[in-house]
């Protein structure tokens, strides 16, 4: 029992720091209007939280050993964590909203992370109609809240209806200008349409394989908690501090430092290892990525869209009962998925 409860509250925190994530790092990203800036904060607060700290901590002792097999799995987990996270940042920048950009992401991870964990452990088999109808209705849910999603509130549309011209004071000469197509700025919009969709789904395969792979790690040092974090900490510093300070320049980057992006992203960066971390104990207190992730991934997106209207200061009239009903959706989905998720490997076959 007790590690039943352990497990759902590693859950819940995991679910709270990666649901708060794209809000918070969309502010960010407008502060420093860069996509790169952003992801070497995100970068350094992994490198604090997940490898300083861990570091210092491992020297009072823990169990588990530092193994080639688990340091491998585990930094390729960080790597994946470390795309997702740039996947997440670009469909920003692109364009995308995290009010639909996170839904669509917590979407469609499960399928993957689903999938890539039956073929790691041959346990397709163990995958079971109720589990399978939990899945569908996560992935349901999350697209439904995509769908209905509440538009933000800005004063620019009150703007508009003010400055427009009332029709009693247009004169018989002031005819309305014609409205001419402009095939151009369509077909822009679609191009940023399928930028956004690219790093979605960049973000989607990431953050699918980002479970089993740290499971992988994790078992591969004997349960250890924070030499997995460490990994995961040191794959985001090489590819979200390094790489991007080395591009800085050659990408010709028009965004600039300032103190309040670097704040928000540096929050974004703190509450993504918060959540690895969150990830970590679930797995330690006897999680699997079946139901683990799966459970995650449809609850990030219900406090994710919550925290998207109240830092947007959405009126409540502009929620869908339809967008509401797709939370509730996600909610029981997660329930049924943790509820009937495979609980042990497959059993070896006799030699």
């Amino acid at each position: 029992m007790t590690g039943l409860l352990g497990m759902l509250a590693a859950i819940a925190l995991t679910a709270f720091c990666w649901g708060l994530y794209g809000p918070v790092l969309h502010f960010g990203r407008e502060e420093m209007g860069s996509a790169l800036r952003p992801f070497v904060c995100v970068g350094l607060a992994y490198f604090l939280i997940a490898v300083v700290v861990p570091l210092l901590l491992l020297r009072r002792g823990e169990k588990g050993a530092w193994t080639a097999r688990g340091l491998l799995w585990s930094l390729l987990a960080g790597a994946a964590g470390a795309f997702g996270a740039l996947g997440v940042i670009l469909a920003l920048a692109f364009g995308g909203r995290p009010i639909y950009v996170m839904p669509l992401v917590f979407g469609g991870a499960p399928v993957v992370n689903t999938l890539l964990s039956a073929a790691m452990n041959r346990a397709f088999g163990q995958l079971k109609a109720p589990f399978l109808a939990g899945l569908i209705l996560v992935i349901t849910g999350a697209v439904t809240v995509l769908i209905f999603k509440p538009q933000p509130h800005t004063a620019a549309h009150a703007a508009a209806a003010t400055e427009t011209p009332d029709a009693d004071t247009t004169t018989a000469d002031e005819k309305p200008a014609e409205v001419k197509p402009a095939p151009a700025k369509t077909e822009r919009k679609l191009e940023r349409l399928v930028e956004v969709l690219l790093a979605v789904a960049l973000a989607i395969v990431s953050w699918g394989g980002y479970g089993p792979v740290l499971h992988r790690g994790q078992a591969a040092m004997g349960g250890s908690r924070l030499r997995p974090l460490v990994c995961i900490g040191l794959a985001y510093f090489l590819i979200a501090v390094l790489v991007p300070l080395a591009l800085l320049a050659p990408l010709g980057d028009a965004g600039v430092w300032s103190l309040r992006g670097g704040l928000w992203s540096l929050g974004a960066g703190s509450l993504g290892a918060l959540g690895a971390l969150g990830t970590i104990l679930a797995f330690a207190c006897g999680g699997k990525p079946f139901t683990v992730m799966p459970v995650v991934f449809g609850c990030a997106p219900v406090i994710n869209t919550l925290a998207a209207l109240v830092l947007a200061s959405t009126p409540l009239t502009a929620v869908s009962p339809f967008f509401l009903a797709g939370m509730i959706v996600v909610a029981v989905g997660a329930a049924t998925v943790l509820s009937f998720g495979p609980r042990t490997h497959s059993p070896a076959k006799p030699a």
